[in-house]
C-alpha cells in the first residue's frame, strides 16, 4: 500500500486491547483514522498484540495503512515502543513479549546497557523508539529512535543530550477521541488499580492530550521541529508486514513427508473401513475414496492425521473419547476411529463436513473426561510444540451489565446495598429516582458493556502451526499451565490458523468410572467388557462399552428413553429433554439424534420443535410440509433441524453456491453475522428467490427459520455423537444402575445436584449412608461385601452407598487425605480416641465428623461423642501415627443420660451435607393435606388438583414479551419426578423461593402424552422445629 508522503500518520495508537486502558476497537481506530484523513496508524497496544489481526484485515476497507507494533510497559512506565519493519520484525517483538508473559523474564530496561544492547540486536528487524525523558542509551543502534511527544517539544529543543536529527520522531499517542473517552479511560484505570476514582494514582492515568490529532494539530504541535513529522512518515513507510489472510498456516505435514502422510491416511482409512463394515458395499467404498480425494485436494491430510494420532494416544492410555462436530459427518473420520458415528447409517450430508469450495478444515470436537483432557493436551504440546508451534486459543473476557455496574459502583464509593440495587436488572431505574452518581454509573456502564476486560482461555481450542506462533501473536502463560495466544478463534481463522478442539465433559467421566466399578465387582472380566445380568462371565459376546450398535436395539435401554427415565444420562437428563423424549416416544437411534438437536433453543423457540413433534406423531400432518422442503429434508418431515439443513435449503432452494451456503452456516453462530460477506450472502439469498419467483411471504418465513438457528443449532453428526454417548450412559444405567449413579455423583453430577442422583440410587435399591471414617473415601463408595450389609425385613442383602468425606461442608481436603492415608497404613479406627491420636484434626473438623455420623460404628450417641471430644482433644500437634500398641484408653467420665432426638440427624445432614439422607417429607411440620401423586396425573387431565413437591430444579425464563416465568421439577412423596409451569401471573405472585417442599395447586395439562401442572397457587411448607435448639 503506497502512502502519500504528505499524509498524516500516528505512531503510538492504543485500542481496547490495551486492557483497562484503551477505548476503541481496532475497527473504530481505523474508522476514526479515516475520518481524520490519516494515511497510516501504528497500533501499539500495551504488552498485547490481540488487535493486529483485525487492524490489518480491515485496513483496506478504511483506506488506512496499518503498522504493527507493541508498547512495552513495566507497570505504568513505558520502557520503549517497538514497530515491526517486516514479518520477521513482528516475530522478534512477539518473541520478546512472550519471554516476559510466558517465560516470566523481566522486560529489558534501557537503563541497563549490558542487557539492553543484546535486546536491540535481537530486534534487528524492528524499530525501537525511546520516549523522550526516559532512559536512553549513550550510542543508539541503527534501529533505535527517540520519540518526542507534543508536550515535550520545548524541553527537547533545549535538551543537552542530542541524537542525530534523522533519528528523532514525532511521538503522538492516540487513545481517546474526546472527553467522554477520557472519562471512560479514567474509570477503567480506577477499576484496574482497585481504587476510588478520586484516589487513582496520577501516573496510572493518561492525560487528555493523548487523543487523536488532526494533521493541522500535529503540524502546529511540531511547528518548531517539523523534521520530526517527516522522520515519522519516512519511518512508517519502511514498515511492511503482511498476514496473508485466509491462507492456511496450520501444520502442513504429520511426518514431514506429504506423500507418506497421504499414503498413511489412505491405508488407515481403508483398514478401518474393513473393521467398521462387514463387506462394505461399492457405494460405501466410493464414498470413502471421494472423501480421501477431497481431503488431499484441500490439503487437510495432516489435520486428519493429527486428530487420528491424538485419539490413538488416548485409546492407548485408556482414555474414553467422543468425536463430534461437523467432522462426524465424515466416513474417513469414522474409519480412523476419530468418531463412532456411522455417516452411512444416518445419511449424513457430506457437503456439511467438507466441500471443494470450503477453505477451512472441518470441525472435530473431541471430548475427553475432565480428568484426562489435560493429559491429551500435554501430549499435543510435547509432540508438536517445539519452537512455540502449539498454543491454546484465547478468548476475551468482556464487561457484562451487572459486573460493570458493580465495578463502577465501587469506583464511585457507593455502599454495597446501593450497588446491589443498581446492578439488579429487575429494579426500576427511572431518572427521577436516581441521583447524579447513579445516573453517571448507568450511562458509562452502557459504554463499557462488552468492552474487553482481560484475556481468558478458549474452552478447548488448540492451534498447531507450521511456523512458530510468534510470527502472528505473543504468547502468555495463564494459570492453566499451557502457552496461550493473545487472539481469539475468530482472529485465528482469519489468519488461516484452524483450531483443534480438545474438550472435556463429565459424561465421559461417568462412563469410565462406572465401567471401572463394574470391573472391580467382577475382576475376571476384560478391561472393556461390561456384562448385563444373566450373561455368563465367560460369554465371548460380552458387551464392549463402545459397541453402541448393540445398545441401540436393547429393549431395556429403549424403555428408559421412551419413559424419560434418564436421570444421570449424558445430554438426555434435563427436565426439558426428558419431557421431549416422552412426547416423541423415542425408541430408536434416529429419533434420539433428532431430539438431541431440536431441544436446542434455536429450533425450539422458532416453533420448529413443536411442528416436528406434530409431524413425527401424525403422518397426515407431514403432508402440510412445503413440497420443496419435504424433498430436501425428508428424514425430518420438511422441518429444519440440523445445521446442514440450512446449507441444503440455501443451496437447493435458494440456489446459493456451497461456498455461499457455508458463509450462511457460519453466520448462524452470530459471530460472523456482522461481517460484510454474510450481508452479501443474505442479499443473494433473497435475490435468487425473487428471480425464481418464490412468494415473498414464503421466502421470509424460510429466512426467519434460518435466523432462528443463530448460535444454537447442531450439525447432524454432532447430534449423532451426543446420541452415541447417551446410549452408552443409558446402557450402564439399565444394567448397572448403582455403579452408574455412584460414578455420576463422583464426577460431580451433571444437570442436577448430588442429592438427585442419590435419590435415583435409592430407587434402584441402595441405602445411602452418611460418611464413615472406616468406610468412606474422598467421594461416594459403593459397598456390597457381606460384612457391610444391612438386612431388610425380608432378609435380602441391600447394597449401601457411603458418602465421601469431601461431601462434608467445612471438612478440609487436607484432613481427608491425612485420614485416608493413616487408615491405609495402619487400618481402621477403633473409635474417637484412636482417631484423635492418629490423625491431626482441628477440633471443628473432628466435631463435623461426629455430627455427620462418621463415628456411628462405635455405638455411642452423638451427644456422648461430642462430650468425649471435648475431653479428649488436646490440639493438632498431639496426634501421631499409631505406634504404641498398648497405649491405655483414657478413663471414661460418669455422665448423666444424654438425650438425642432422631430428627437431629436430619438437621445435621442438612447443615453439613446440604440435604437429608432420609425422606424429606418426614420433616414437614403437620399434615400437608390431601394431594395427588405424579403417577395419577394422567387420570386427572384438565382437573384442578393439589400436589406436593420437593424442589429438584427451577428454570427461570422469559416470555416473548419479556415477562418472567419458570419451569419447575419436583419429587413427590412417592419418590417420582414431576414437572410444573409457572406462567408470568403466577411467577409474579408466588415465586419459588429456594429449596424445600411446596404445596402447588393448578390444572393438570397433557401434551403428546406428557403431563405437567399449570400452577395457579403455590406455597412453601414449613419444616418441623429443629430439635437441636429446643422443642415447642
Amino acid at each position: 500500500m503506497v502512502v502519500d508522503p504528505e499524509g498524516h500518520v500516528l505512531l503510538n495508537v492504543h485500542s481496547w486491547f490495551s486492557f483497562n486502558h484503551g477505548i476503541l476497537s481496532p475497527e473504530e481506530v481505523l474508522r476514526h483514522a479515516h475520518d481524520l484523513g490519516l494515511q497510516a496508524v501504528a497500533l501499539t497496544d500495551i504488552n498485547c498484540t490481540a488487535g493486529l489481526s483485525d487492524l490489518f484485515r480491515l485496513a483496506d476497507q478504511h483506506k488506512v495503512r496499518p503498522v504493527a507494533g507493541i508498547e512495552f510497559r513495566c507497570g505504568a512506565r513505558t520502557l520503549f515502543i517497538g514497530l515491526a519493519r517486516s514479518n520477521e520484525g513482528l516475530r522478534q517483538l512477539n518473541e520478546l513479549l512472550t519471554r516476559h508473559l510466558h517465560d516470566g523474564e523481566a522486560l529489558p530496561d534501557p537503563a541497563f546497557p549490558e542487557v539492553w544492547r543484546t535486546t536491540v540486536e535481537e530486534l534487528s528487524e524492528a524499530f525501537v523508539i525511546h520516549p523522550f525523558g526516559g532512559s536512553l542509551p549513550e550510542r543508539p543502534a541503527p534501529n533505535e529512535y527517540l520519540g518526542v511527544r507534543p508536550a515535550d517539544v520545548d524541553r527537547f529543543r533545549f535538551a543537552r543530550q542530542r541524537w542525530p536529527k534523522e533519528r528523532v520522531l514525532a511521538l503522538v499517542t492516540a487513545t481517546f477521541r474526546h472527553k467522554r473517552d477520557h472519562n471512560v479511560h479514567r474509570l477503567l484505570r480506577a477499576v484496574d488499580t482497585n481504587t476510588l476514582l478520586s484516589t487513582t494514582p496520577p501516573e496510572h492515568v493518561s492525560p487528555p492530550e493523548h487523543r487523536f490529532l488532526t494533521e493541522e494539530e500535529v503540524c502546529r504541535a511540531y511547528a518548531a521541529v517539523p523534521e520530526l513529522v517527516w522522520n515519522t512518515r519516512r519511518l512508517m513507510d519502511r514498515c511492511d508486514v503482511h498476514f496473508n489472510f485466509g491462507r492456511s498456516k496450520n501444520r502442513r505435514t504429520w511426518s514431514h513427508d506429504a506423500s507418506a502422510d497421504l499414503e498413511l491416511l489412505r491405508r488407515e482409512a481403508r483398514d478401518g473401513l474393513l473393521r467398521r463394515y462387514d463387506g462394505p458395499s461399492h457405494t460405501v467404498q466410493e464414498r470413502l475414496e471421494r472423501e480421501l480425494g477431497v481431503i488431499a485436494q484441500k490439503d487437510f491430510v495432516s489435520y486428519f492425521l493429527i486428530n487420528w494420532d491424538l485419539v490413538r494416544f488416548a485409546k492407548h492410555h485408556g482414555f474414553f473419547h467422543v468425536g463430534r462436530g461437523s467432522g462426524a459427518n465424515s466416513l474417513v473420520a469414522y474409519c480412523l476411529g476419530i468418531t463412532d458415528v456411522d455417516p452411512i447409517e444416518l445419511d449424513l450430508y457430506f457437503e456439511r463436513f467438507i466441500n471443494p469450495s470450503r477453505s477451512s478444515p472441518p470441525d472435530f470436537d473431541i471430548d475427553f473426561s475432565w480428568k484426562d483432557r489435560d493429559h491429551v493436551t500435554r501430549y499435543l504440546f510435547d509432540k508438536y510444540g517445539d519452537r512455540r508451534r502449539v498454543a491454546l486459543l484465547a478468548t476475551y473476557s468482556t464487561y457484562q451489565y451487572r459486573a460493570v455496574i458493580r465495578e463502577l459502583g465501587k469506583v464511585f464509593g457507593l455502599p454495597p446495598h446501593e450497588i446491589d440495587a443498581l446492578a439488579d436488572p429487575h429494579t426500576s431505574k427511572r431518572d427521577g429516582d436516581l441521583d447524579q452518581v447513579a445516573r453517571t454509573i448507568l450511562r458509562y456502564g452502557q459504554h463499557l458493556h462488552e468492552h474487553p476486560h482481560h484475556l481468558s482461555i478458549h474452552v478447548g481450542g488448540v492451534l498447531i502451526a507450521e511456523e512458530p506462533l510468534t510470527h502472528y501473536t505473543a504468547l502468555h502463560m495463564p494459570p492453566k499451565g499451557f502457552a496461550t495466544t493473545q487472539f481469539s478463534m475468530l482472529e485465528a481463522e482469519d489468519l488461516g490458523l484452524y483450531k483443534f478442539d480438545i474438550l472435556s465433559q463429565r459424561g465421559l467421566g461417568h462412563i469410565r468410572d462406572c465401567v471401572e466399578l463394574v470391573q472391580q465387582r467382577s475382576p475376571d472380566r476384560g478391561t472393556r467388557s461390561v456384562d448385563p445380568p444373566g450373561r455368563a462371565n465367560d460369554d465371548p459376546a460380552a458387551v464392549d462399552i463402545h459397541d453402541v450398535q448393540r445398545f441401540k436395539t436393547d429393549p431395556r435401554v429403549n424403555e428408559l428413553l421412551r419413559t424419560g427415565d434418564t436421570i444421570g444420562c449424558f445430554y438426555v437428563e434435563s427436565p426439558a429433554m426428558r419431557m421431549l423424549l416422552k412426547k416423541l416416544g423415542v425408541q430408536d437411534y434416529p429419533t434420539l439424534v433428532a431430539a438431541s438437536s431440536i431441544i436446542r433453543p434455536g429450533v425450539a423457540q422458532s416453533g420448529m420443535m413443536r411442528e416436528y413433534i406434530l409431524r413425527h406423531r401424525d403422518p397426515e400432518r407431514r403432508k402440510q410440509a412445503h413440497p420443496a422442503m419435504a424433498s430436501i429434508m425428508p428424514d425430518t418431515y420438511g422441518v429444519m433441524v440440523y445445521q446442514e439443513d440450512v446449507i441444503k435449503v440455501a443451496h437447493l432452494y435458494a440456489g446459493l453456491t456451497l461456498a455461499e451456503a457455508d458463509v450462511l452456516r457460519r453466520g448462524m453462530s452470530g459471530k460472523y453475522r456482522s461481517r460484510a460477506e454474510f450481508q452479501r450472502v443474505q442479499e443473494r439469498f433473497f435475490g435468487n428467490c425473487r428471480a425464481k419467483g418464490f412468494p415473498e411471504h414464503e421466502v421470509a418465513e424460510i429466512w426467519r427459520q434460518i435466523e432462528s438457528f443463530a448460535g444454537y443449532s447442531f450439525a447432524k453428526g454432532h447430534s449423532a455423537s451426543y446420541a452415541v454417548e447417551s446410549y452408552q450412559s443409558l446402557y450402564l444405567k439399565a444394567y448397572h444402575p448403582l455403579e452408574f449413579m455412584v460414578a455420576v455423583a463422583n464426577n460431580f453430577g451433571g444437570f442436577y445436584r448430588t442429592e438427585s442422583y442419590l435419590h435415583e440410587a435409592k430407587r434402584a435399591g441402595a441405602v445411602v449412608e452418611a460418611p464413615c471414617v472406616n468406610t468412606s473415601g474422598e467421594l461416594c463408595t459403593l459397598v456390597r461385601s457381606d460384612d457391610q450389609m444391612i438386612r431388610r425385613s425380608d432378609n435380602h442383602k441391600v447394597p449401601r452407598i457411603f458418602l465421601g468425606l469431601d461431601h462434608i461442608k467445612g471438612f478440609a481436603a487436607e484432613a481427608t487425605q491425612l485420614l485416608l492415608k493413616e487408615r491405609r497404613r495402619h487400618g481402621p479406627f477403633a473409635g474417637l480416641p484412636d482417631l484423635l491420636r492418629r490423625v491431626p484434626l482441628h477440633v471443628e473438623q473432628a466435631r463435623a465428623l461426629v455430627r455427620v455420623g462418621a463415628l456411628r460404628f462405635t455405638g455411642r450417641s452423638k451427644p456422648r461423642l461430642l462430650w468425649d471430644l471435648t475431653l479428649l482433644h488436646r490440639g493438632v500437634a498431639d496426634a501421631v501415627p499409631r505406634g504404641d500398641l498398648f497405649e491405655p484408653e483414657p478413663p471414661a467420665p460418669r455422665l448423666p443420660e444424654l438425650q438425642h432426638h432422631p430428627l437431629a440427624d436430619a438437621f445435621d445432614e442438612l447443615e453439613l451435607l446440604g440435604f437429608p439422607l432420609g425422606d424429606p417429607f418426614t420433616l414437614l411440620d403437620g399434615d400437608p393435606g390431601p394431594h395427588l401423586l405424579a403417577r395419577d396425573m394422567p387420570a386427572h387431565v384438565g382437573e384442578r388438583v393439589t400436589m406436593l413437591g420437593y424442589v429438584v430444579h427451577v428454570k427461570p425464563t422469559r416470555t416473548g414479551a419479556g415477562d418472567r416465568m419458570s419451569f419447575g421439577c419436583f419429587i413427590d412423596p412417592a419418590g417420582d419426578f414431576w414437572d410444573s409451569t409457572q406462567f408470568p401471573s403466577v411467577e409474579a405472585r408466588y415465586p419459588i423461593r429456594g429449596r424445600g417442599i411446596y404445596r402447588l395447586t393448578g390444572r393438570v395439562e397433557e401434551e403428546f402424552g406428557h403431563c405437567s401442572l399449570s400452577v395457579q397457587h403455590l406455597e412453601q411448607l414449613p419444616w418441623k422445629q429443629d430439635p437441636r435448639y429446643g422443642e415447642k
